[in-house]
């Protein structure tokens, strides 16, 4: 049985504390139906809290989300940098310039609780999945044929409906802020709906951006998840194997 796919809506702005919270259900469901959970992705951030923990920031109110993005639409990210500056000096110092997601994020925790989002991160909750109670790999194929599945599987995601379902997401009228609407892809097919981009153009867009993603990928675990093992597709089998039996005999 698969858990935790296609279950939350897009218009939820979602976050790894989010999923955590879910996958402890979903861990505990497992355990007591004696399954062994394999938990799957690419997604770094949720990994690292899994494994490593996670930051209590609470709630943020709606209004306040809301305030803070639309003051982002109205002046700009380099505005909403100069007003992080001012009230969280520290994280602002922290941040891409040009990084819109997470400088608003910044500014929404400060106004909301008054405190620096790096004091919340060091506040951290202990991890799901303690150290030594699992095993982590991360598959590493050649990036080349990475990359031609990449392009492969974007036009078969295009072949079976992706154009469609982007059509009904655009429809919807959410904040372009929201992760479903910033997915590799979607910012370019809907700029293909609205008569800016051809199809090619849109694909070509959402492929390099996937392929861009893979690489940060690479680079991120090297360096926030020392604790998984790089194995080869090719060797991808004989790892598992060599796992089964330490568990075995561990037994």
């Amino acid at each position: 049985p698969h858990r935790l796919y296609g279950h939350v809506d897009a218009a939820v702005n979602f976050s790894a504390g989010a999923w955590v919270s879910d996958a402890a259900r979903v861990l505990e469901d497992a355990t007591a139906e004696a399954r062994l959970p394999i938990f799957i992705g690419g997604t770094g951030l949720y990994f690292k809290a899994l494994t490593s923990g996670l930051s209590v920031v609470p709630p943020i109110p709606g209004e306040v989300r809301e305030d803070v993005r639309t003051r982002l639409e109205r002046n700009g990210v380099e505005a909403l940098h100069a007003e992080l500056a001012r009230r969280d000096p520290r994280a602002a110092e922290r941040l891409n310039l040009r990084d819109r997601t997470r400088i608003a994020r910044a500014l929404e925790v400060v106004e909301a609780t008054g405190r620096s989002l790096l004091d919340w991160h060091r506040e951290a909750q202990p991890p799901l999945l303690p150290k030594d109670s699992f095993r982590a790999v991360f598959l590493a194929p050649e990036r080349d044929e990475l990359y031609a599945r990449i392009d492969a599987r974007f036009d078969a995601m295009l072949g079976a409906g992706a154009l469609m379902e982007v059509e009904r997401l655009a429809a919807r009228g959410l904040d372009p802020l929201l992760p479903a609407m910033k997915a590799h892809g979607v910012p370019a097919l809907i700029r293909h709906l609205r008569g800016e981009l051809s199809l090619e153009e849109a694909a070509t867009i959402g492929r390099a951006d996937t392929r861009h993603y893979a690489k940060r990928q690479f680079t991120w675990f090297r360096h926030q998840l020392p604790a998984f093992e790089w194995v080869r597709l090719e060797e991808a089998r004989g790892w598992l194997a060599t796992m089964v039996r330490a568990a075995e005999d561990h037994d």
